[in-house]
C-alpha cells in the first residue's frame, strides 16, 4: 500500500536534527527522514534553483500538496515536490526541519490542515522559511498567495516558491512579492465587478440567488459583496450576528461554515445561469 492515503489527509514529516528531535511530532502519519537535507555547504552560493537564489537561509518548513485522491494514492506528485525541496535545501546548505503534506486537498482555499500546521510552526519560530516547489501548491489564488506573503513579512519568516522568482528572504524576491500584490488587488476588483454586474442582471431578471426559499436576496448579496472585499468567513459571520440578521432557518447565530455555504451556493447558481 502506498504511503499516501486514498483520502484527503495531512501528513507531517519530521526531519531529525543533531539536537535529538523526536521522530514523532504531533499527530497523524509521519516518517523518519534520511537527514539528507542536513548537509552543510561551505560559503554562500549564487546558483539559481528554480528561478530563486540559492543563498543560505535558516530552518526550512516544506509544504507539499496534491489535489486529487488518485495523485495522493500514487504519491508521484508528492515525491517530485519533496525532491525539489530537498535539492533546494541542499544547494543552500539549509536545514529541512519538517514536511507538511495535504494529500488530495484542493488549493482553492487556505483552509487546509497541513498548511495550517506549517504556518503555526513558522509563527512560533519552529523554522523561518516556508518552501514550496511551485506557487500553485501553496495557492491557486494570487490574492491568497499575496496574503501569505504579507503574513510572512509581518511574522518575520520567509516564503520561497521554487518555480517563480518569489523568495522573500532576498530583496529581489520581496520586490516580486510586491508586484504580485498589485495583481492580487486587480484580481480581487475584477472578480468583484463581475460578480456585482452578474448579480444585478440576475436580480433584474427576477432570479433568486442563494437559498431563495428562506434567505432574503439582500443577505446573500451582502455576504457575496463582503467576501469580494476580502473579508474572512469569520468576519462576515460576526457582522451578521452583530446586526441581528437571522439565518436561513431563522436562527440567531451565524457561523463561518454557514456563511461560506451561502456564498458558494450563490456562486454555483450564478455559474449555471450565465
Amino acid at each position: 500500500m502506498s504511503k499516501y492515503s486514498n483520502r484527503p489527509f495531512a501528513i507531517l514529516t519530521v526531519v531529525p536534527t543533531s539536537h535529538n528531535v523526536p521522530e514523532k511530532v504531533g499527530a497523524g502519519p509521519h516518517k523518519k527522514m534520511d537527514g539528507g537535507s542536513k548537509k552543510k555547504l561551505g560559503g554562500v552560493s549564487n546558483k539559481k534553483v528554480g528561478g530563486v537564489s540559492s543563498q543560505k537561509i535558516g530552518g526550512v518548513v516544506g509544504y507539499l500538496r496534491v489535489s486529487t485522491e488518485e495523485q495522493a494514492d500514487s504519491g508521484l506528485g508528492l515525491a517530485a515536490q519533496e525532491s525539489a525541496i530537498r535539492a533546494a535545501c541542499a544547494s543552500r546548505g539549509s536545514e529541512l526541519l519538517a514536511l507538511h503534506t495535504d494529500a488530495g486537498v484542493s488549493g482553492k482555499s487556505l483552509d487546509r490542515p497541513a498548511l495550517k500546521a506549517a504556518l503555526a510552526d513558522l509563527d512560533v519560530g519552529r523554522g523561518n522559511v516556508l518552501m514550496v516547489s511551485k506557487l500553485d501548491r501553496l495557492s491557486r489564488s494570487v490574492h491568497d498567495a499575496t496574503g501569505l506573503m504579507l503574513r510572512a513579512e509581518k511574522s518575520g519568516w520567509g516564503l520561497v516558491a521554487l518555480d517563480v522568482s518569489v523568495d522573500t528572504t532576498t530583496p529581489q524576491g520581496a520586490a516580486m512579492a510586491q508586484i504580485l500584490s498589485v495583481f492580487a488587488e486587480l484580481e480581487r476588483r475584477l472578480i468583484g465587478e463581475r460578480t456585482k454586474a452578474a448579480l444585478a442582471i440576475k436580480r433584474a431578471q427576477g432570479t433568486r440567488l442563494g437559498r431563495p426559499r428562506s434567505l432574503p436576496h439582500d443577505v446573500v448579496e451582502r455576504i457575496v459583496a463582503a467576501r469580494d472585499r476580502g473579508e474572512t468567513w469569520r468576519a462576515i459571520a460576526d457582522e451578521l450576528n452583530n446586526d441581528g440578521v437571522p439565518t436561513a432557518q431563522g436562527g440567531r447565530a451565524w457561523h463561518p461554515a454557514t456563511v461560506r455555504l451561502v456564498a458558494l451556493g450563490a456562486e454555483r447558481l450564478l455559474a449555471r445561469q450565465l
